[in-house]
């Protein structure tokens, strides 16, 4: 314990409710607890390997609790592992097919913190920030993880920070498009994130009382979503809500990729589906269809007090792990305990993923909501 003087915080990839609950409890527990200086990392990994520190006193995080976003900033395009080569006019590099170059920069992030004395390095991040966390703990530097995603598909944690945030939205959002397809009588369609997890969709929708919900586990057939609206209408309903997760995908068929980042680690941007979906359903139920995409909204605004709660958790049990000397690990929730993980069994699992035969999905079911199965 004596060992540990000075902390360091970065937050990478998309920003999270929660991410500056965490960061407060972090220094704060930091400071009053163990009276260490604490240092905030601007922008991710690009800050790391351009020394942008900032120090984090009290004052700095006193009135950021309830804030969405992270004020550290964040990237999620920064793999100091596998780096984009930049000429001396800051432009990428590429080969002679056109493809980006890329090096490993990770011995000068290493450098960097030593040269600013810093003797624990807090990770908020989700699988590929961590992943590169996993990989500096390999190098000696030492790591405490703090799983992040309004996702909620990291294995070895029962819940993330910001999921609960993100359903909040997304309900509220259904109860405010269900007033016009009531008024209107159309089929709304509505997009919710969550990559190839459909947590959200999955919980939105039951909170939301969608008539259908289309979630990535579970490939739909689009004319059993039809009939299931079709009976509805013939027993004298004139409006449905389908809650409907971007990584959903018809049977025999693949998501819709909205866009390719190629110099992102994590390059594939879904998206779209629901305007696929709308346009298929308005034909076959012969009923306007209207899609609305949530997108960054269930990222963005005032943190749920469930996420602050948790938050605090994870920010006050990450200090305790690492004045513990339990680096390599991240801080996770197992049942209503916080505990931790090895990040070398974290990293590389497989995403943790609605099970089709579940107690939510049979409950959801049983209430007369269509999976399109």
């Amino acid at each position: 314990m004596s060992d540990i003087k000075r902390i360091a915080i970065l937050t990478g990839g998309g920003d999270c409710p929660g991410l500056n609950a965490v960061i407060r409890a972090v220094t704060k527990t930091a400071i009053c607890k163990y009276g260490l200086e604490v240092v905030g990392i601007r922008k991710g990994y690009h800050g790391l390997y351009h020394k942008d520190f900032v120090p984090l006193t009290l004052d700095s995080v006193q009135e950021i609790l309830s804030e969405g976003g992270t004020i550290l900033k964040s990237s999620n395009k920064d793999n100091l592992f596998i780096y984009p080569i930049r000429d001396e006019n800051d432009n990428i590099v590429r080969d002679e097919n056109g493809k980006i170059m890329y090096h490993d920069v990770s011995d000068v992030a290493v450098q960097n913190l030593k040269e600013a004395g810093i003797d624990a390095l807090f990770i908020l991040g989700g699988d590929g920030t961590l992943t590169s966390g996993r990989d500096f703990s390999r190098k000696g530097v030492n790591v405490i993880g703090i799983p992040k995603t309004i996702d909620n598909d990291l294995a070895e944690t029962d819940y993330t920070f910001g999921f609960d945030t993100a359903i909040t939205v997304a309900t509220e959002s259904f109860d405010r498009i269900r007033t016009t397809a009531k008024s209107h009588g159309r089929i709304m369609v509505v997009e919710i994130m969550g990559r190839g997890a459909g947590w959200l969709t999955l919980h939105g929708g039951i909170a939301g009382a969608a008539d259908v919900i289309l979630i990535p586990e579970i490939p739909y057939d689009i004319n059993k979503v039809a009939d299931k609206i079709k009976a509805d209408f013939a027993k004298g309903k004139d409006f449905a809500i389908v809650a409907c997760a971007e990584g959903a995908k018809p049977k025999d068929g693949e998501a819709v990729v909205l866009k390719v980042r190629e110099d992102s680690p994590d390059p594939i941007r879904l998206g779209g589906v629901s305007h696929v979906v709308a346009d298929q359903l308005e034909e076959l139920c012969h009923n306007e269809a209207r899609a609305t995409v949530l997108g960054h909204t269930q990222r963005g605004g005032v943190t749920t007090g469930h996420d602050r709660v948790l938050s605090s958790r994870y920010g006050y049990a990450a200090v305790e792990l690492a004045m513990q000397g339990k680096f390599g690990n991240i801080v996770a929730l197992h049942g209503d305990k916080i505990g931790y993980a090895s990040l070398e069994d974290v990293i590389g699992q497989k995403t943790k993923n609605v099970d089709p035969n579940g107690e939510l999905v049979q409950m959801a079911k049983a209430l007369g909501i269509c999976f399109g199965d």
